[in-house]
């Protein structure tokens, strides 16, 4: 609070970087925000100090003191203050406050997520290394879980677990280790189904004639912890070739192939941290500067060279991914002290060969190993604290660009859109939670992190609804044609990331994005499908209350099994392919037998368990005479059949559908399989209908869905009395 001079400025004016439009409100600057409080639109606008790469003073004009501010998610806010004073009060504050000199003043170790419902251990354990080299199926007969460097004695940026050959001896780590800038030694980074490996390490201190006995044997058992121990390893060096070789000037350098057996060395090209941090602000250049035409504007993102260091990364890591997944090669991978290209071109190429790594968790798990455990340096890289500005480079920001390109390229092989790489970009700066704090594992443990701030990992496990795409296949990802992803090696299919550079600047964007359109699709979608499912288990629950019980998945009534009274729309029915006829004896109805057309609601008692909302009742035949429904069965009186027109259901959703009325004789019937013949159940004729001795008829159970018993009349075409 030392710092803050001025906590309140009002009358001041957010300018549009793009237009002439201004807002008028107030800003308050607090210990840890810069807020600007819109009071006409009751909105306002939170800016932590870490998100603060630059603030600069513009030149003075009439209306007010311009104060412009550069954010390290690539925001520009341009404020015109009225009084000068105050300009400088802020500009002086702002200063200060986006540059902590201890890594205790920054916004983790006072951050409260009072509503967040956010516990302070939840997340730190999620994405253990010893999880991930499970998932990877380690220990193997070749590899083994080493804890040499538990006190970090072996090496200080590695983590407590290495993973190592098995017949490495600690001996030979030693060696190896001393031999290798940083001390960081090869060490797995993946291993693959078909035994290659993926290794990452430092350049070695070769100098101009340097060696190393136990570092030479140490590569070759690695090259040997595979089947086919005869085959050739690659030595990926990520560093243009010439900058090696200045390197050996300083006693550093690169791998003799004259002194390590079965290597091919490559390399690749990668430009260092100064070239990727001067390019990347030519970039933001270009995106601010409102006056380019579009020519203009398209040679200077060219000359910025963005974005064709993103698809050198993207390739280098590609051809690790395609010696690994089809040549079955392993490969060592370096660059000068292993942090930053080295954990770029690793991560990358376990994404392509493994689909666990386009899930959400995957992806977490992965930088939190490759990034993290390994110890690519934060606090340097992205300028948490007051420091060398040589230090500081978006290796971080142009992994998760190439990994955007990825998911642009092939949108169905990952789980996670690209809000979850805004998320994970945008707080890796902010200094929110201690996540990204500390250059490697021993400086997290040597500021207590873990029980002093809060994990970024618990916070977005919160959030996974927002962060899955609705475009993921995730069956396909299984499939052995898809596990590999090998993106094209033409330059043009790098794409410039709007969404990312100008991600603030709303008219540059479409005002549908399609990706969201089809997850509110799926989100509507799941809802009403839920409705369907509650609602129909409340109907189940008030059909129990009426005396149904459920049997093998249908509704039926007590004591009664008939499949065709189940409303489920998920039931197994019996499928009758036609009605069943058989013969009645003939006696004409009497003119008492015909009534006028009754309601169902005067007769209650006849409809005792009716499932359906209206019966199905067979139409009249055309010599008009009278017949009896009974529960979808039509007995007509005369040499007349009782017929029954049963319902058939599928296995899906959809109602149950008529039945084709094709008649079938009582000897066909009799006739037909025993397999095929349904069961039958014996009713009582009442002698008013059948015109002498009362007659038993046998009714199949598929027509016994209604107990019910009326009489057609065929001059009015209706349903009228019936007796009980």
């Amino acid at each position: 609070m030392e710092h803050i001079k001025t906590p309140k400025v009002g009358n001041v004016r957010w300018l549009d970087n793009h237009s002439r439009n201004s807002t008028e409100g107030t800003l308050y600057l607090t210990a840890t925000h810069l807020i600007f409080v819109d009071v006409q639109r009751n909105k306002e606008t939170w800016i932590v100090h870490t998100h603060i790469q630059s603030v600069e003073k513009l030149s003075i004009g009439q209306a007010g003191s311009p104060l412009r501010i550069r954010c390290k998610t690539f925001q520009v806010l341009t404020f015109l203050i009225t009084q000068e004073r105050d300009c400088h009060d802020l500009y002086s504050s702002l200063l200060k406050l986006s540059k902590p000199v201890k890594i205790d003043d920054l916004y983790a170790f006072s951050y409260n997520p009072r509503g967040e419902q956010l516990s302070q251990q939840e997340g730190w354990d999620l994405f253990s290394l010893n999880n991930d080299y499970m998932q990877m199926g380690l220990p193997t007969r070749y590899w083994k879980v080493s804890r040499i460097n538990n006190e970090f004695g072996l090496c200080e940026t590695y983590p407590r677990l290495i993973c190592v050959p098995s017949l490495a001896t600690p001996a030979l780590l030693m060696g190896s280790a001393a031999f290798r800038s940083k001390r960081r030694l090869p060490v797995l980074s993946y291993l693959h189904e078909n035994g290659s490996v993926i290794v990452r390490c430092s350049q070695p201190m070769a100098g101009l004639n340097s060696r190393s006995i136990e570092d030479e044997a140490f590569v070759d058992l690695i090259r040997r912890s595979k089947s086919g121990p005869d085959d050739f390893m690659y030595i990926v060096d990520t560093r243009p070739m010439l900058n090696a070789v200045a390197n050996r000037a300083q006693g550093k350098g690169y791998e003799n192939t004259d002194l390590y057996e079965n290597i091919k060395y490559h390399f690749l090209g990668i430009e260092n941290i100064h070239v990727m941090r001067n390019s990347l602000n030519k970039l933001l250049d270009a995106c601010e500067d409102s006056t380019n035409t579009v020519g203009a504007w398209l040679e200077a993102v060219n000359n910025s060279g963005w974005l064709k260091h993103v698809h050198n990364v993207i390739q280098v890591s590609r051809f690790i991914a395609h010696a690994v997944g089809k040549e079955n090669r392993s490969v060592m991978v370096h660059c000068s002290d292993g942090w930053d290209r080295t954990a770029q071109t690793c991560s990358l190429a376990a994404i392509m060969l493994n689909p666990h790594y386009r899930t959400i968790d995957g992806f977490l798990a992965l930088v939190q190993k490759e990034w993290l455990h390994f110890g690519h340096k934060f606090t340097h890289r992205l300028g948490h604290l007051d420091g060398d500005p040589r230090e500081v480079s978006p290796v971080f920001t142009q992994f998760i660009d190439a990994v955007w390109q990825l998911m642009r390229l092939y949108p169905c092989s990952f789980q996670f859109n690209e809000q979850l790489l805004f998320d994970l970009h945008d707080h890796a700066y902010s200094c929110q939670f201690g996540t990204f704090l500390g250059n490697c594992a021993k400086d997290r443990q040597v500021h207590s992190l873990t029980s002093r701030t809060y994990s970024l990992w618990g916070w977005m496990m919160k959030r996974l609804k927002s962060y899955t795409s609705p475009l993921y296949h995730a069956v396909e990802q299984h499939k052995p044609e898809n596990k590999l992803l090998l993106p094209p090696k033409l330059p043009h299919c790098v794409r410039f990331w709007r969404a990312m550079y100008n991600r603030f600047d709303k008219g540059l964007h479409p005002r549908q994005n399609v990706t969201a359109i089809v997850k509110t699709l799926y989100d509507e979608t799941a809802k009403l499908t839920n409705d369907v499912a509650s609602m129909r288990k409340r109907r189940n629950q008030l059909r129990q209350k009426l005396g149904f019980e459920t049997q093998k998945n249908e509704l039926t009534p007590q004591g009664d099994v008939s499949p065709m009274s189940s409303p489920s729309h998920k039931a197994t029915t019996l499928r009758s392919k036609s009605p069943t006829l058989v013969k009645i004896p003939r006696r004409p109805a009497s003119t008492d037998d015909v009534q006028s057309l009754a309601p169902p609601q005067a007769e209650p008692q006849t409809l005792r368990h009716a499932v359906h909302s209206t019966p199905d009742i067979a139409s009249i035949s055309s010599n008009k005479k009278p017949s009896v429904s009974i529960g979808g069965a039509l007995v007509q009186s005369s040499d007349l059949v009782v017929s029954f027109s049963t319902q058939c259901l599928s296995d899906s959703d959809e109602e149950p559908v008529a039945n084709s009325n094709n008649v079938v004789t009582e000897k066909q019937l009799e006739s037909a399989p025993e397999e095929q013949q349904l069961p039958k159940r014996k009713i009582l004729i009442p002698d008013e209908l059948a015109g002498g001795p009362d007659h038993e008829v046998e009714i199949p159970e598929s027509g016994w869905d209604l107990i019910q018993h009326k009489v057609l009349d065929p001059s009015v075409n209706g349903v009228v009395g019936a007796p009980s």
